[in-house]
């Protein structure tokens, strides 16, 4: 049963991703791969930074997958939360911070008068 508007990842869903492009899932698949391997950051760490990204992106299928991970690899609840936000201030942040964009045009709407 697809959960909302989103289909239910299968294998069959799987099977005919690989079919139409096995090169490039393949590419994908070593490059997940490594990117998720213990490096200068541990596992756990990177399966954080991607549950808040997940979040940011709004990526449902990324959210439970890496969350997922990240319990596998030791992260607490607490730890999953905090970097959720984490994620939070950061996508507010990025608003806040696109607001002079909207304040210049607004200024330059208001001629040469407006300070």
């Amino acid at each position: 049963m697809p959960d909302g508007m989103y289909p239910t990842t299968t294998t069959d869903l799987a099977s005919k991703r690989r079919e139409l492009a096995p090169e490039t899932e393949a590419a994908f698949i070593a490059f997940s791969q490594q990117v998720f391997a213990a490096g200068e950051l541990p596992v756990k760490t990177k399966q954080l930074i991607a549950v808040a990204v997940a979040h940011v992106t709004q990526c449902p299928y990324c959210i439970k997958g890496h969350t997922r991970a990240a319990l596998r690899h030791g992260a607490s609840q607490q730890e999953l939360m905090e970097a959720i936000w984490v994620a939070a201030e950061m996508r507010a942040g990025a608003a806040y911070a696109h607001s002079a964009l909207a304040m210049e045009q607004m200024q330059k709407a208001a001629g040469p008068a407006s300070g």
